[in-house]
Order: C-alpha cells, then sequence, then structure tokens
C-alpha cells in the first residue's frame, strides 16, 4: 500500500480543514516545499497536493506551488483542486503533476472528465469520490450531489476509470479512525479499483488494517501534523513493505 501524505495550500500556505469546513482552517507551515522535501526525506515518493482556494474558485490558483514541488524534490504528485476546464489540466501537467485528481468535474460535467481518461489515460486522471452519507460531495464539500458513492465509483470503471480517492467527509480531519466498512463495501463491489483511502487516519495502527483491506494507497494529513503518526513510523512501515 502507497503511502500518500497530503498537503492542502491556502494562500500558498500548508493547512488542514476538518469536515472540508473553510472555517476551521489551521495554518501549519507557511511553507509547503518545505513540508514536500521533509516528506522526501524520510522515504516518501507520493503527494496528494490540494489547491484549495482552486475548490473555492473553481479554476486552478496554486499551480506555482505544485511547480516549486515537482522541480524541487522527486515526489510523483497528484494534484486536485478547482480542475475544471482542458486549461486548468494542460497547467497542472506542464507544472509537474504526475497525476491529477477530478472531483466536482466527474459530477457536474461529466463529457469533459470522460474526455481527460481517454486523451489522458487512466494512469493519468484519479476520480475524486468524496462522500457524505454515501452521497457524492461536491464544490470542495460545500454542496451534496443526488449520486449514491458505490455506483458513481462502477459507473466511472465502466469507462476505465483504475484510481478512486474516496474520503469520507464526515471523518475528515476529525482524527477518529478512517471509514473501514465503507472501504470494504467499495471493494468488493467495485471489483479491481485501484481505492485510495483517505480521511481519519488517526493512528500508525490502522495504516496495516487498510492494507490488508486492499486499499492500494492511502492519504494521511492531520495525524502527521498534529505528530499522531511519525514520518519515521512511516519511513519504517514503507521500508518493511
Amino acid at each position: 500500500m502507497r503511502i500518500i501524505p497530503a498537503i492542502d495550500i491556502i494562500d500558498g500556505k500548508c493547512v488542514r480543514l476538518s469536515k472540508g469546513d473553510y472555517d476551521t482552517k489551521i495554518i501549519y507551515n507557511e511553507n509547503p516545499l518545505e513540508v514536500a522535501k521533509s516528506f522526501e526525506a524520510h522515504g516518501i515518493e507520493y503527494l496528494h497536493l490540494v489547491d484549495l482556494d482552486g475548490a473555492k474558485s473553481s479554476k486552478i490558483v496554486n499551480y506555482k506551488i505544485l511547480e516549486q514541488i515537482a522541480t524541487q524534490t522527486s515526489l510523483k504528485i497528484d494534484f486536485g483542486g478547482g480542475l475544471k476546464s482542458d486549461d486548468d489540466l494542460r497547467i497542472a501537467f506542464e507544472s509537474g503533476a504526475n497525476q491529477i485528481t477530478g472531483g466536482s468535474i466527474a459530477v457536474k460535467n461529466r463529457a469533459i472528465f470522460e474526455k481527460w481518461i481517454s486523451e489522458y489515460g487512466s494512469e493519468k486522471i484519479i476520480l475524486g469520490a468524496d462522500a457524505k452519507d454515501e452521497k457524492i460531495a461536491v464544490s470542495g464539500w460545500l454542496e451534496e450531489s443526488n449520486e449514491d458513492l458505490v455506483p458513481f465509483i462502477q459507473d466511472y470503471q465502466s469507462k476505465g476509470i483504475q484510481y478512486v480517492i474516496c474520503t469520507d467527509i464526515a471523518k475528515d480531519g476529525m482524527l477518529q479512525g478512517p471509514s473501514f466498512d465503507l472501504y470494504n463495501k467499495i471493494l468488493e463491489e467495485a471489483k479491481g479499483i485501484k481505492l485510495i483511502a483517505s480521511g481519519g487516519i488517526s493512528t500508525f495502527d490502522e495504516l496495516p488494517k487498510l492494507a490488508e483491506l486492499g486499499c492500494e494507497g492511502t492519504i494521511i494529513g492531520k495525524a502527521i501534523y498534529e505528530g499522531r503518526i511519525t514520518l519515521k513510523q512511516l519511513e519504517d512501515f514503507i521500508i518493511r513493505k
């Protein structure tokens, strides 16, 4: 299972939110590059970079930070937040993203998202399936849709999607543990999907459990910043694999 730390960006700073609520913002570091370099120094190869300003304004905003991290580290970055147009996607890839995550766009403009899958290939495009009570949420989680989570994933599987990041919004940033049951349900019903678990991870012991379930990766945010999981623990976990 891949270990994928998260850096969420607002105003160029590394922040975390609780349940996607912008009013709960905590700034953890003024310098995202510094944070990314500390991950890299501990043997971490992947990074989940979220442009929260972009998510709010529905267009890519913090691509300079993406470019900075991509050119000054060897981290493989998946980038998301506000990607709505072909132009946004071009900027993200030109700025050094290895993959992009599309969430709201996959609900609100299926035609363009499906075009991206066929143009760039399923190795490059991740489906962001963020859910509240098993309903897909969009627009930086400010809106709920009528889409049921598992059928939504299965539908995109039929369009070629391989990778899915699923966040249970009720768990995100709460440090109360991930949604094991939900992930188990997805893996059982959407056979063959490469599921990246996100949201709620609070202790190191949860990581082997997610690996055992069959998650392809896990995104860890606040637990790192709050010192609940150390970079040394993650380094050891990576080496042990």
